[in-house]
């Protein structure tokens, strides 16, 4: 059984590569059993989506840069899935 500490970990990094069938399972059922691990995914999941709204047309905000690394991997991340709104860990 995952503990909330490696299901939000799993929430996280599904959000960037693809979770293996097991790493799926295994959050799956600990979602389904704890409340706050669920809210922790639907969080992400807006945080995508607001992400997604403000920036998927240009570069970040000047304010305050990102380091390049950063922007590369958030760029990379969008190209891929240009329509996946969705966490992608289901």
């Amino acid at each position: 059984m995952l503990t909330c500490k490696d299901a939000s970990r799993l929430i996280s990094e599904g959000q960037d590569r693809k979770l293996s069938q097991r790493e799926k399972i295994g959050l799956r059922l600990h979602l389904w059993m704890c409340d706050s691990c669920r809210l922790f995914e639907k969080q992400v999941g807006h945080l995508r989506q607001a992400l997604r709204r403000g920036w998927s047309g240009g570069d970040l905000p000047t304010d305050k840069q990102l380091p390049e690394e950063a922007q590369e991997r958030i760029r990379k991340v969008l190209k891929e899935h240009p329509n996946d709104d969705s966490n992608s860990s289901t």
